[in-house]
C-alpha cells in the first residue's frame, strides 16, 4: 500500500513535471524536439516539500548559472555542527534537467524522517545536453561540470563529509550509464555507486566503435564522438587493472525493462573482471525508476548509507 506521504508528494512532483516541461527559457536550445535549459526552477506558486530546494551555481567554465535540486534531511537543520554524506543522483533521458528524476525524494523524506535510514544529503544534477557526457561541439561538458564544478560547490556551501568516505553516486537509464562511467573513472571520489537501468548495449557499441555512439534505438540516430575509451566497458577494465581505491557497487532495475538483457551481459563482464557488486532487480517492472523505488527505494538508500564512513561530529 502506498504510504500517505507519497500521495501528498505526488501532487508536487506531478505539477513540477508539467511545469518544467513547458517552462520557457530566454535562450532556447532544442535537442530532438525537446528544449534544453541549464536552469529549470520550481514554479513560484508551488511549495516544495520540507528540505527540498532548487538552487543554482555559477559555472566557472561556462560563466553561466546551472541549476541543481538538493534534499537536506531534517537533521541538517537540527544539528548545525554536524556534517553529512552526499549522494549525487544522475537523471535519465536527454537532454538534461535537474528537476526530471526527483522520484526518490518522497522515499528519502519518509526513510530519514522515520529513522529507517541514516541522514544524507541528495543532490540531483543537470547533466547537460547529452546527459553526463562531455561533448564540446554542443558546448555541453556535463561530466566536467559535475565532477570539477558541482561537487566542489556542494562541499564549499553545505556541511558535507567532503571526501570519498562520505560521497556516493547513483542514477537511472542515461543516469545509470553516466554513473557507471564516472564511478569507474573517478573511484577516488566515491565510496559507492548504484547504476540502474543502464543501456550497456550502447556502451558496448561505443567501446567497439572507437568512442563513437550511434544509438539505432533512436528514431533519428546521430553520431556522437565521446572519445576512445570513454565507455562503461573500457573504464571498468581499467578500474579492475588499477591499484586504486575500490567502490561498493549495486546494479538495479526491472526484469521487464528494455535494458535488462544488456545489464545481465554487463554483470557477466564485471564477473570476468572479478569486480564485485550487489544486485537489486524487481520482477514484473519495466524501465521505470519511479515504480522501482516503490519496491526497493529504501534498500537503495541504505545501500549507500551502510557504506558511508560516518562518525559522530
Amino acid at each position: 500500500m502506498e504510504k500517505p506521504i507519497y500521495k501528498l508528494l505526488t501532487i508536487f512532483f506531478s505539477t513540477l513535471f508539467f511545469f518544467c516541461s513547458s517552462f520557457a527559457a530566454e535562450e532556447k536550445l532544442m535537442f530532438r524536439g525537446t528544449e534544453f535549459k541549464w536552469v529549470n526552477p520550481f514554479p513560484e506558486d508551488l511549495e516544495a516539500p520540507p528540505g527540498v530546494h532548487h538552487r543554482t551555481f555559477l559555472s566557472p567554465s561556462m560563466q553561466r548559472n546551472v541549476g541543481y535540486t538538493i534534499y537536506l534531511p531534517p537533521h541538517y537543520m537540527e544539528a548545525p555542527n554536524r556534517r553529512f554524506p552526499v549522494v549525487y543522483y544522475l537523471h535519465g533521458g536527454r537532454p538534461g534537467s535537474e528537476t526530471r528524476s526527483l522520484y526518490p525524494i518522497p522515499h528519502l523524506i519518509d526513510a530519514m524522517s522515520s529513522v529507517a535510514a541514516d541522514p544524507a544529503i541528495y543532490v540531483f544534477v543537470n547533466g547537460g545536453i547529452l546527459s553526463h557526457y562531455n561533448y564540446a561541439p554542443l558546448e555541453s561538458m556535463g561530466e566536467d561540470l559535475f565532477v570539477e564544478e558541482l561537487i566542489p560547490h556542494i562541499d564549499s556551501n553545505y556541511r558535507t563529509l567532503a571526501d570519498r568516505s562520505g560521497r556516493a553516486i547513483q542514477g537511472f537509464s542515461q543516469g545509470g550509464r553516466g554513473t557507471t562511467r564516472i564511478m569507474f573513472k573517478y573511484p577516488e571520489l566515491f565510496s559507492s555507486g548504484a547504476p540502474g537501468g543502464a543501456a550497456y548495449s550502447v556502451e558496448y557499441q561505443i567501446s567497439e566503435n572507437n568512442g563513437v555512439e550511434y544509438d539505432t534505438r533512436a528514431a533519428e540516430p546521430t553520431r556522437f564522438d565521446f572519445g576512445e575509451g570513454n565507455d562503461a566497458y573500457t573504464l571498468a577494465r581499467e578500474y579492475a587493472e588499477s591499484d586504486g581505491p575500490r567502490i561498493e557497487i549495486a546494479l538495479w532495475g526491472g526484469t521487464n525493462g528494455f535494458n535488462y538483457e544488456s545489464i545481465i551481459e554487463y554483470m557477466k563482464y564485471l564477473d570476468s573482471l572479478e569486480i564485485g557488486y550487489k544486485s537489486y532487480f524487481v520482477g514484473g517492472i519495466g524501465h521505470n525508476g519511479y515504480a522501482l523505488y516503490q519496491v526497493i527505494g529504501e534498500e537503495l538508500i541504505n545501500f549507500h548509507g551502510d557504506r558511508f564512513d560516518v562518525e559522530e561530529n
